[in-house]
């Protein structure tokens, strides 16, 4: 059974409650039938109810009334979500019939039922921007205790059987950090390795990317990378991470060992932790396009809660996709 497989199976036995901001999109619903259907997670769509209900009918979807759907506009508990929020705004200036307008936005609204302990995660994007998406569960959920940045990863399936962890291996930050500084670094390696745990089941051995292998070269952009490293080690000192590692060196056995002989990581490493944002993007389409991978993601990390992000041009699977690993990171371990 692949990772895949395994995290559908994880979720079937763990249902998890996932809400669904974008409930009346086409996509969005199809996917949901389909996840209701294999029992994958309980799920919580946002929306006019008759609408949702009517699309579902015309297409045939025939498991939509398993899920529960919420009206932004009239459902009873919006004064408790509208509160809430006004609770953790007022701060920053929120008035409360400012929280109370802002609370029937769905993307709004699918964070403060997480907040309030009624969902467990989230899946949005399919018709709005990562922004729209990230921006409630910056401001509602925050960041994970310790944690200051969040960042996105990419689950690869590679046919390449002798590498990672037979093919499969997580990369980041790929899609939200443009250029971390040293301790954003480590605290994206450490959530990336977390998500390796959660969501594949395997101990991450972490590789922080370079042009260098332990000092072959000679530069402020190895250093930052060798400070990060030497931070999450500070950090979880019982995490297999190491670097400053070329890719190769990281992936080779042959080439680790006679790179970095005494890392325990060279050679075998399943988390590729890249320096950059224009490393990261560069590096995991050139994998995806080069070698047939599949490319799983952006899966947002470090967030206290799982909130995720789909691409517009998303098709129907990836959502179900989503939804699996969504309710795989709710998972309590």
């Amino acid at each position: 059974m692949d990772i895949l497989n395994q995290m559908i199976e994880r979720a079937k036995a763990n249902q998890q409650r996932i809400v669904l901001p974008e409930g009346d999109e086409p996509r969005t619903l199809e996917a949901a039938d389909i996840v209701l259907k294999e029992g994958i997670a309980q799920l919580i769509l946002l929306g006019n109810p008759k609408k949702i209900l009517s699309m579902a009918k015309e297409k045939g979807y025939e498991h939509i009334s398993k899920a529960q759907i919420i009206d932004p506009q009239t459902d009873a508990r919006m004064p408790e979500y509208a509160h809430l929020l006004y609770e953790l705004r007022k701060k920053k200036g929120m008035t409360e019939e400012e929280a109370a307008k802002k609370a029937q936005d769905p993307l709004y609204l699918g964070c403060l039922m997480i907040k309030n302990g009624d969902a467990d995660g989230e899946v949005a994007g399919a018709r709005g921007t990562t922004a729209d998406t990230i921006r409630p569960a910056f401001q509602i959920l925050k960041t994970r205790p310790g944690v200051g940045i969040v960042s996105g990863a990419f689950l690869m399936f590679t046919p390449a059987k002798e590498l990672g962890e037979q093919g499969f291996l997580v990369f980041a930050d790929c899609a939200v950090n443009p250029c971390p500084d040293a301790q954003e670094l480590a605290q994206i390696a450490i959530s990336t390795a977390q998500t390796a745990r959660s969501l594949a089941q395997i101990e991450p051995r972490v590789a922080m990317l370079s042009f260098s292998t332990k000092g072959s070269a000679k530069h402020e952009l190895i250093d930052k990378v060798t400070e990060a490293t030497r931070i999450a080690h500070e950090l979880e000192p019982n995490l297999q991470l190491d670097g400053e590692l070329q890719a190769d060196a990281a992936l080779i056995e042959k080439v680790g060992a006679l790179k970095a002989p005494n890392s325990p990581v060279a050679g075998k490493a399943n988390v590729l932790v890249f320096p950059d944002l224009q490393a990261g993007n560069i590096g995991y389409k050139l994998v995806e396009r080069f070698s047939g991978a599949n490319a799983i993601g952006p899966i947002l990390q470090g967030i206290a809660a799982p909130v995720n992000d789909l691409s517009r041009g998303c098709k129907v699977q990836d959502i179900v996709t989503m939804i699996t690993i969504t309710a795989n990171q709710a998972i309590k371990s």
